[in-house]
């Protein structure tokens, strides 16, 4: 793979860049700060922004006659309007970005699990929420990459996201020159990955494409920014990128005995059976691609959809989709 597009992502201020929490303290995220180097980053506390200052007294959702309100309990403050006026201000004045890293839980940029109260008093959460501002980012943005610091520990969840930031990127540079010969060359380097996700949108996506004489560059880049932001509405799962696989291999079978084709069939029944990792399957592969000078098979950004330090084999075990 070549060059990588650089992601631009708003992240909460207290994840490594400020000492800007309620508490004074910063965030430290060993994620956040590896993308540094691959992202252009945009931090904002909404907290700060709206006067609250640092240290500052918590805040906290509260039911009042069934409407979410951001409350201080200290001082009885709220803040609910304060908070939407930013929100609505700050988020709409954003241009050309490719999603968010926000703080898990938090009253303001928490996008689930977010306490709910049904008063500023001392007492148990009665259900839980979004923050104001989160939640107002999962209403303007569905199409974006959205996350949270703590779900990024889950490696499948990272690795999800980081495949969509960067697609994501790559794609907003090239709507800059609504070309349509780049596009459909983006379109073909990311065949397998996009079949690894959807089959069914990879092949809107191609069918899009076929009809790019009859429309103009505007309207099929729509179209096909529309039919993207499908793309990552669930995860790539075992099924879909084994056939993914199955479809890449059948690039070599001239080429392979029967005892190698046998011995792929072993391997990817073993990853669905989940005793054998994913990634022995594209190492093949890519050897094969490699032996036998498949060089479109080698361009495929399913190998390497984002820059090779970022990949960490850790996980937390926890983060669930939502």
């Amino acid at each position: 793979m070549g060059a990588f597009a650089k992601p631009k992502l708003v992240v909460s201020q207290c994840l490594e860049f400020d000492h800007c929490r309620y508490n004074g303290d910063v965030i430290h995220h060993p994620t956040i700060r590896k993308l540094m180097a691959h992202v252009d980053f945009l931090p904002v506390c909404p907290e700060v922004e709206i006067g609250l200052g640092t240290p500052r007294e918590t805040i906290r959702i509260v039911l009042q006659n069934g409407e979410q309100r951001l409350m201080q309990p200290k001082t009885d403050k709220d803040v609910t309007a304060d908070m939407e006026k930013f929100s609505d201000a700050y988020l709409q004045s954003l241009q050309q970005i490719d999603g968010f890293i926000l703080k898990s839980r938090s009253p303001s940029c928490g996008l689930k699990e977010v306490k709910l109260y049904t008063s500023t008093e001392k007492g148990p959460a009665i259900g839980s929420s979004s923050g104001l501002f989160g939640g107002k980012v999962l209403e303007l943005y569905p199409h974006l990459a959205i996350e949270d610091e703590g779900r990024l520990n889950n490696f499948l969840i990272r690795e999800r996201f980081f495949t969509k930031i960067f697609l994501l990127a790559a794609f907003r540079e090239l709507k800059k020159e609504k070309s349509l010969q780049r596009l459909t060359a983006f379109h073909e380097v990311n065949k397998y990955l996009f079949l690894a996700y959807s089959r069914p949108t990879q092949k809107l996506l191609t069918r899009i494409l076929k009809n790019k004489e009859q429309q103009k560059p505007e309207e099929l880049f729509s179209l096909y920014e529309k039919g993207l932001s499908r793309l990552f509405l669930r995860t790539a799962r075992y099924d879909s990128s084994i056939n993914a696989a199955k479809e890449m291999a059948k690039a070599f079978d001239r080429f392979l005995n029967d005892k190698e084709k046998s011995y792929f069939l072993e391997l990817t029944e073993k990853v669905a059976e989940k005793k054998e990792p994913f990634s022995s399957v594209m190492a093949l592969l890519k050897s094969w691609a490699y032996r036998f000078e498949d060089e479109e098979i080698l361009r495929q950004s399913w190998f390497e959809p984002y820059p090779g330090d970022l990949l960490e084999i850790s996980d937390s075990g926890k983060g669930r989709d939502y």
